[in-house]
């Protein structure tokens, strides 16, 4: 009887430690606001303090590393792929489509790590500084702030042929965003949402000839201003604002040109084209705080995927190559 009562008190044990490895696998991680509390508590100050003086020369800037850290956690999850440089054994991210000749901001993340490597030398991620650079940056072009949760580790491979597959494009229709959004856990309001952080940056002529030249969802005399400047061959990187009016302000304004059928990307009118998209755009549009206030917790819901924490990867010293 005795060893009846043991078996099941092991039993009982083990089903409380698979299902508790079940909840925390299920919860993503155990990244938290405090991760760097003991280890480096400067590196928030230090991030900041780079980002916000390089913001101040050159402000597209910040829409390239808002862009990195989306691209980042799309691909295998926020795990500092995308800064790998191809090597022996692996061809990267850098030249994948959504990539080559746009990815953007790679040397200021370095500049990023090495100062945050002389202060805390071998403790933060090359994750977690473009988790924290993104979010910083949207806060200095005039957008929400949030609280980064962090202890993300790097990646010690990346996937050209992944990052082709997973980071959606430009020419994708509602429902191709909203299946490829879904496979990263991501929800209608979570794609709206991010997709406003269109409000600052530009695309390549690239990107958007076959909108302008193909659809019709898109106002006619701004189709017409753009392929002035966009041919339908060759100039393939003449680059225009994404948002016309107000291109290095984090604002709302994404949303109002949707309303007049002057979203530069199909991927962007797409969002309002008749669609269940549209009462969140109307919405966005109208109220700039009703915006900030989901885009935030969009960005801490993306910043969330797949990350390595515990003894998965590594802490890279240099963002572009295993240590």
């Amino acid at each position: 009887m005795h060893s009846m009562a043991r078996a099941w008190s092991l039993l009982l044990l083990l089903i409380i430690l698979v299902f508790g490895a079940f909840v925390e696998g299920s919860h993503g991680s155990k990244l938290s606001q405090n991760y760097y509390k003991s280890t480096c508590p400067q590196v928030l100050s230090i991030v900041k303090a780079k980002t916000e003086s390089t913001l101040k020369k050159k402000p597209r800037m910040g829409a390239s590393l808002l862009r990195l850290h989306f691209h980042d956690c799309f691909v295998n999850g926020c795990d500092g792929s995308i800064l790998l440089d191809d090597d022996s054994t692996f061809i990267g991210e850098k030249t994948a489509l959504a990539n080559n000749n746009s990815a953007r901001g790679f040397e200021l993340v370095d500049d990023i790590k090495a100062e945050v490597e002389k202060t805390c030398p071998g403790v933060v991620s090359c994750a977690d500084i473009l988790a924290i650079a993104a979010r910083d940056s949207t806060v200095v072009l005039g957008g929400p702030s949030w609280k980064v949760k962090l202890g993300r580790r790097d990646s010690i491979t990346a996937s050209r042929a992944d990052a082709n597959k997973f980071i959606p494009a430009p020419s994708f229709t509602l429902s191709a965003l909203k299946s490829n959004f879904h496979a990263q856990g991501l929800s209608l309001k979570d794609l709206v949402a991010l997709s406003g952080a269109h409000t600052i940056g530009l695309a390549r002529c690239t990107t958007f000839r076959a909108h302008i030249y193909n659809d019709s969802n898109i106002d006619p005399s701004f189709a017409k201003s753009l392929q002035h400047k966009c041919p339908r061959t060759g100039k393939d990187n003449i680059h225009r604002r994404l948002d016309l009016r107000t291109p290095i302000s984090f604002d709302n304004f994404y949303f109002r040109n949707l309303l007049k059928k002057k979203g530069l990307l199909r991927s962007d009118q797409e969002l309002f084209n008749g669609k269940s998209s549209d009462s969140l755009v109307k919405k966005y549009a109208a109220d700039s705080s009703k915006f900030f206030k989901q885009f935030t917790k969009s960005m801490i819901k993306m910043s969330n995927i797949k990350p390595l924490t515990g003894n998965s990867g590594q802490i890279r010293i240099n963002c572009r190559k295993v240590n």
